[in-house]
């Protein structure tokens, strides 16, 4: 009884959790608790301001190496499900994108493809701002960066080096799922692992390149290693400060192998909520919380923005791994439809660029957000 209404003081004050604090609040269950203070910590830092970008997405491939049990996405090579996009082909959705107004972000991830070399990545990333140079290229999480490692014996700094060289301006935050090395040996074996991902964001953070960071929960970690795994990223960003926004993916398990194995189901919307809270009380170092919209459904996302979140991520265009682990929702979204959303919950939508630059009407980037 004394810990919890320690944390709760805490939690109310703003004060620096421990991770025996988040367990106490965890176990507490009281949501509307954790709202309240997780929307205080949100104001402090962002006001009424709630971000969105125009951004647009991009899987490359869906071949992989990797057979993680986690992932709907993967298929074997040979699989006539397969595919992997040419240089005509990107070229082809640059082409559509140099229609899209304001557009300030491209995302690019994929599988780890068992034969496309190292090169092969690095033109893309060229080909992305030859053709968009006014766009932030966001390209390939840790696992990919030491994928690229091991296939080409470069270090993670050479490789981060020519990637950013090529064009690359930040990496996305996936791959992380649990930093832990009892969960990763089930849900990803043959992925990277926890100290290889801390490695290459700290590597990244080092060269200047500014990253996000995710966690995956609701599979076979427990409580504490959800937790742990947020501590870790804050541990990291108090070294850093290289972590620009951090985001929430709950797994969905349908079409996995971990999902039939273990019997999953999606967690619900309570367990969302909560522990979006608890990621804005804990991570009290990394400034933005998205609520990602794709993975959480649009009216989960929204109600997130009381819960401590304070940007809905973007358009995204089109997007395939989620969806093909049974995600039900749109795979894009108008900037208006986004705008609406953040209106009805009272705040002030701002649309910004990858680094939380405000865009005027012009596309040019502005005065920063925060």
């Amino acid at each position: 009884m004394k810990n919890r209404e320690q944390a709760r003081q805490k939690a109310m004050d703003g004060e620096r959790l421990s991770l025996a604090d988040a367990l106490a609040l965890y176990e507490d269950n009281d949501l509307l608790f954790l709202a309240a203070c997780a929307r205080k910590m949100k104001e402090r830092k962002s006001g009424k301001k709630v971000f969105y970008t125009v951004n647009l997405h991009i899987n490359l491939t869906n071949i992989c190496s990797s057979n993680c049990p986690l992932c709907a996405f993967q298929v074997a090579a040979g699989d006539q499900r397969g595919y992997v996009m040419e240089p005509a082909d990107i070229a082809h959705i640059l082409e559509k994108a140099r229609t899209m107004q304001r557009l300030s972000e491209v995302h690019i991830v994929s599988a780890l493809h068992p034969d496309r070399p190292f090169s092969y990545y690095v033109s893309v990333v060229r080909q992305v701002k030859e053709a968009l140079p006014q766009v932030d290229v966001k390209a390939f999480t840790p696992v990919e960066i030491v994928n690229f490692s091991r296939q080409t014996g470069k270090s993670l700094r050479e490789v981060l080096e020519i990637l950013q060289e090529a064009g690359l301006d930040s990496l996305p935050g996936g791959g992380a799922e649990i930093l832990s090395d009892r969960v990763r040996a089930i849900i990803c074996p043959k992925k990277a692992s926890a100290t290889e991902w801390l490695a290459t964001m700290k590597t990244a953070h080092q060269l200047g390149i500014r990253t996000n960071a995710s966690m995956m929960y609701g599979h076979v970690e427990t409580v504490e290693e959800r937790l742990q795994h947020l501590f870790t990223l804050r541990d990291l960003q108090d070294e850093t400060k290289g972590f620009q926004a951090f985001m929430l993916f709950p797994f969905h398990p349908e079409h996995t192998e971990l999902g039939e194995t273990y019997h999953l189901q999606r967690v619900g919307a309570w367990e969302d909520m909560k522990m979006l809270a608890l990621s804005r009380l804990v991570l009290d170092n990394i400034d933005h919380v998205k609520a990602f919209w794709i993975m959480l459904t649009l009216p989960i996302a929204q109600l997130a923005l009381g819960f401590g979140a304070d940007d809905l991520d973007g358009t995204i265009g089109e997007e395939k791994i989620i969806h093909a682990a049974g995600a039900r929702t749109n795979t894009g979204i108008t900037r208006e439809a986004l705008q609406q959303l953040i209106r009805e919950t009272g705040y002030e939508p701002v649309e910004r660029d990858t680094f939380y630059r405000a865009v005027n009407d012009t596309g040019e980037g502005a005065e920063t957000c925060d």
